[in-house]
């Protein structure tokens, strides 16, 4: 089984009302993920989620200043969450197989907790990391790439994988397609995401075609 990250654990000796404060707090970031993820950044506006969230917009500011901060902070939640699982995998001492399965298996559960980011992250990316406040996108860009073809590029030394394996454009492949499922995904669907993965990393790995 892949490595997996620690839940953090919330003490008995927080006060009510700060955790009443911090669940309404993730509520709206959860509602406000959605409105950027179906309508996009640029067309959504406050007033649209706080509509969503049946309130007032004026409401909404004495959580958030702005919507970049609401954005800064779902992307920022999203991102901190899969390094930490990719930290947890790439430190735990795999094979190179085994490794490329567990990346694909915590990338697939990141989709399952956090699918209208993943959604928005795709859509976005490209414009958002030309502004300063969004520079930690292109940062984590680069870890990922870095990540994901360090793997491949160690499987085909260990001749875990193909010799003649082009490594670069199977990252590319392998990115697009595990990520590209945040556009048909739903949580608590019919497959789980252990499960997507799985048969995700057999046609990856093991091909599609009746074997001789």
């Amino acid at each position: 089984m892949p490595p997996t990250k620690k839940t953090p654990q919330v003490t008995d000796t927080e006060p009510p009302a700060a955790a009443a404060a911090r669940d309404r707090r993730g509520e709206l970031l959860g509602t406000a993920a959605e409105v950027f993820a179906e309508q996009g950044y640029n067309a959504t506006t406050v007033r649209k989620i706080a509509d969503h969230a049946g309130m007032l917009a004026g409401s909404l500011y004495y959580h958030f200043d702005s919507k970049e901060s609401m954005l800064e902070e779902i992307l920022r939640t999203f991102l901190d969450e899969l390094w930490d699982g990719y930290d947890a995998v790439l430190g735990a001492g795999l094979g190179p197989r085994e490794t490329l399965q567990a990346l694909v298996t915590e990338s697939f559960r990141e989709i399952d907790r956090h699918r209208a980011a993943v959604a928005i992250y795709q859509k976005e990316s490209k414009q958002l990391v030309a502004q300063e406040r969004f520079a930690f996108l292109a940062e984590s860009q680069r870890r990922f790439e870095k990540a994901w073809l360090s793997t491949l590029e160690r499987g085909v030394a260990e001749r875990a994988f193909r010799a003649d394996l082009d490594v670069r454009l199977t990252y590319r492949f392998v990115r697009d397609t595990v990520w590209v499922a945040a556009s048909w995904y739903r949580p608590g669907g019919q497959h789980s995401p252990d499960e997507i993965a799985r048969q995700y990393l057999s046609m990856v790995l093991d091909g599609i075609a009746v074997r001789e």
